[in-house]
């Protein structure tokens, strides 16, 4: 099987969001979520002053860029090549260009895979990141993704949360 690169899709300005949800459920669709992994919106936290108040808001790294983790062939190429609000791939001609390593670095996409010492069912606990300390059992891992989710209460119900390979551990 072809080996999975990310790539750099051009877009409409401020049709990132509306790109990445029209593939997404193309994806689904056409049951193509072992070839397209994951469609990316870049985002950054930026400072704002406005009203002499101090706001941090989130905003495009790169407007009118998606990235997307894709096995590149004619049937995934035909498909996000064809979604609406998309002009092209990034790269010489009408070839798509993956990404190097060096680029994807300060983009903070890791892609080496994280071997686990847990599976579903195994109860883990957050190590790092927004939900540190939170303790879960496993529902489903995404090894393309290198994601867990587990279910966390929330407001008197079960919600599932997505956390990174990376910012966890299996619970002793």
């Amino acid at each position: 099987m072809a080996e999975a690169n990310w790539y750099v899709v051009h877009t409409y300005s401020g049709y990132e969001n509306k790109v990445k949800a029209n593939i997404e459920k193309t994806i689904e669709n056409r049951s193509l979520q072992e070839e397209i992994l994951e469609v990316r919106v870049p985002m950054e936290n930026v400072v704002e002053m406005k009203n002499g108040s101090r706001r941090t808001v989130e905003k495009k790294l790169f407007p009118g860029y998606v990235l997307i983790n894709m096995i590149m062939n004619d049937e995934t190429w035909y498909v996000v090549r064809n979604t609406r609000g998309v002009t092209g791939f990034v790269g010489p001609g009408s070839k798509p260009v993956p990404l190097s390593e060096a680029e994807m670095k300060p983009l903070g996409i890791r892609t080496e895979n994280i071997s686990v010492d847990f599976e579903e069912g195994d109860t883990i606990v957050a190590v790092a990141g927004a939900w540190k300390d939170t303790i879960g059992v496993v529902r489903r891992m995404d090894f393309g993704k290198q994601t867990v989710t587990i279910n966390v209460e929330m407001f008197g119900r079960e919600t599932p949360v997505e956390i990174s390979f990376a910012e966890v551990r299996k619970y002793r």
